[in-house]
């Protein structure tokens, strides 16, 4: 008499057993039931908690570092008479300003430059040359140049947001690829038809890459070009706490710095939703 076989255990065929399969499915599920927004503050209140905690038992005395409640105190004072909001429009100003003027030029040259080899080979090098330079480093001649009014500040910001866009706008025209133009060539585009349907278009990730890093340095800039004998702005609200050893004002002004800095990436974020929509992407899993 033969004895039959009971079947294969499908999960084991499968090399996924029935408890794994069990906790993934959970985990997704839960993943799933948590809000992103949510699971993203996980790690800032852990770190604020853990603030809280050793300025309670003393760990981090006052005078190094002043407690959560104490900065959002001093917050909550600066807005009230209004000191706070005068300084965040002055250095939202030298940002804009900067920006406005290094992008310009810093696109214009990456035009010039990645559309032409003749415009490369009068242009790139001077360009490649000059961002190996310590922008920081030309503080002191600014000052000699443009004084130390807002002129210095503002070019400061400009230098770094142009080097940035530069290198990313000519890095995007490069890399199209060339297979496209030559499907362009195909249909009959002449050639400011191929920079406007073709070339641009696919730079403009490359673009939006160098937009990004050029608003974390005009950030940067800011904090370097307002102490230049600043009068206004969140700069010299920080170089007058720093006067009085007021860490709570120090704080503030970084998280404003911090603030701002994320207020303008999420702009950037949007921007680019809205622009590179054609463009599928890996968000993750």
């Amino acid at each position: 008499m033969t004895v039959g076989h009971a079947p294969p255990d499908i999960s084991v065929i499968s090399g996924d057993p029935p408890a794994l399969e069990s906790l993934t499915a959970t985990s997704t599920s839960r993943r799933r039931t948590v809000p992103r927004w949510l699971r993203r503050t996980v790690g800032p209140v852990s770190l604020l908690v853990l603030w809280q905690a050793l300025s309670s038992t003393g760990v981090l005395p006052a005078d190094t570092l002043a407690s959560p409640g104490t900065v959002a105190r001093a917050a909550g004072g600066l807005v009230a008479d209004g000191t706070l909001p005068a300084a965040m429009g002055v250095s939202l100003q030298r940002v804009a300003v900067g920006l406005l003027l290094g992008g310009i030029v810093g696109i214009t040259l990456a035009l010039v430059s990645g559309l032409s080899r003749l415009g490369e080979d009068l242009v790139d090098a001077t360009v490649q040359m000059l961002r190996t330079v310590p922008w920081v480093g030309l503080i002191p001649l600014f000052i000699i140049w443009l004084g130390i009014g807002e002129a210095p500040k503002v070019a400061l910001i400009a230098l770094g947001v142009a080097f940035h866009l530069y290198l990313n706008v000519y890095a995007g025209i490069r890399g199209v690829d060339a297979q496209l133009v030559e499907a362009g060539q195909s249909l009959g585009l002449g050639r400011w038809g191929l920079i406007r349907h073709v070339v641009l278009p696919g730079a403009l990730p490359g673009a939006m890459t160098g937009l990004r890093y050029s608003l974390a340095t005009a950030w940067l800039a800011l904090v370097f070009g307002e102490s230049i004998n600043a009068d206004a702005g969140i700069g010299f609200l920080m170089n007058q706490a720093r006067e009085f050893f007021r860490t709570d004002v120090i704080v503030v002004c970084l998280v404003v710095y911090a603030f701002l800095g994320l207020l303008a990436d999420a702009v950037v974020r949007t921007l680019e939703r809205l622009m590179l929509q054609w463009r599928p992407t890996f968000t993750g899993q």
